[in-house]
């Protein structure tokens, strides 16, 4: 019977080293605000847009379980940290953005997490950083990933 060496199969490993890299980064918010891995992925991706968004739009984004963002997004409401809003084209549909309190601490993080991956990626030499983003982006690109946040506005996806 053939096997399978997990260890050595690209998408376990890409899968893994996901996990551990939103853990690390995870620290940055969880200790210190109380929001969890959901609840980031919600605040970050209305950070990320220049306009409102539907839960439903940001479970596809981030691969996310619909459930577990519309669990991230009622605490994010309560906390008031998000809001939700009229969406101008269906009136039955509400809208999610950051409330003035949510983009502080938004705008707080980000410097941090950026610090990390910086950490994170400091094992490479700057010729193996500018490979891996492109490795990166190869992989995307063969799966039709949206690659720039010019492409993301114009798809209206990421």
């Amino acid at each position: 019977m053939a096997r399978l060496d997990l260890l050595k199969f690209m998408p376990f490993r890409l899968s893994r080293l996901a996990a551990e890299v939103s853990t690390a980064l995870s620290s940055e918010y969880i200790e210190q605000y109380g929001i969890d891995v959901p609840q980031w992925r919600v605040l970050a991706t209305l950070g990320f847009r220049e306009e409102p968004c539907s839960a439903q739009f940001i479970s596809q984004c981030t691969r996310t379980h619909k459930s577990t963002i519309s669990r991230a997004v009622t605490e994010l409401l309560k906390n008031k940290l998000i809001e939700r809003v009229a969406n101008a084209d269906d009136r039955r549909e509400f809208r999610l953005q950051l409330t003035a309190k949510g983009t502080r601490l938004y705008e707080e993080l980000i410097p941090r997490l950026l610090r990390r991956e910086q950490d994170m990626l400091s094992c490479l030499s700057v010729q193996e950083r500018k490979d891996f983003a492109t490795t990166l982006g190869k992989i995307e690109a063969s799966l039709d990933l949206v690659q720039t946040s010019q492409q993301a506005k114009a798809k209206a996806a990421y």
